[in-house]
């Protein structure tokens, strides 16, 4: 199901921790494989699982609860706005709203060209730089107001 890169990577996420432990390994390598995939089907998950020698839900749970998951496709760009109240409160609302009319569509939705999808995400940890945005899970933008989102935007087409 995974390629031989992905393999290796598990591999190495496994061989962190102690060998009876290896299922601590779950959320680096449940990455890793919708880094592979595009997103974690159902099969993917439950490789993981088979690998990790877990039961398939456990791994479930784990990629259901964080938002960084996810279980079904998504656009080219997956930008996650941090709505939790202190972003909130400081423009993180407003950056949701503004990006919504700007892509034409809702939280949880893909555009129709497939590029760009909009999730809310909580706590991101960077408060004082609200409103904030990260994008595929592994670029944080502050400071996100519509100039500065119009760039980003542009930087992605």
């Amino acid at each position: 199901m995974f390629s031989a890169e992905t393999l290796q990577k598990f591999a190495r996420e496994v061989a962190k921790y102690p060998a009876d432990q290896k299922q601590s390994a779950v959320m680096a390598c449940l990455a890793h494989a919708q880094e592979e995939k595009g997103w974690l089907p159902s099969e993917a998950i439950e490789a993981v699982a088979n690998y990790l020698d877990m039961p398939p839900i456990a791994a479930y749970e784990v990629a259901s609860f964080y938002n960084m998951y996810d279980l079904k496709p998504i656009g080219k760009y997956k930008i996650t706005v941090c709505t939790n109240l202190p972003c909130a409160l400081s423009g993180g609302y407003h950056a949701g709203e503004y990006l919504q009319n700007k892509l034409g569509i809702g939280y949880n939705e893909t555009t129709i060209d497939g590029k760009f999808t909009l999730k809310e995400g909580e706590c991101m940890g960077a408060c004082g730089d609200a409103p904030v945005v990260i994008v595929n899970n592994r670029t944080m933008c502050s400071h996100m107001h519509p100039d500065m989102i119009d760039k980003l935007l542009e930087e992605c087409k």
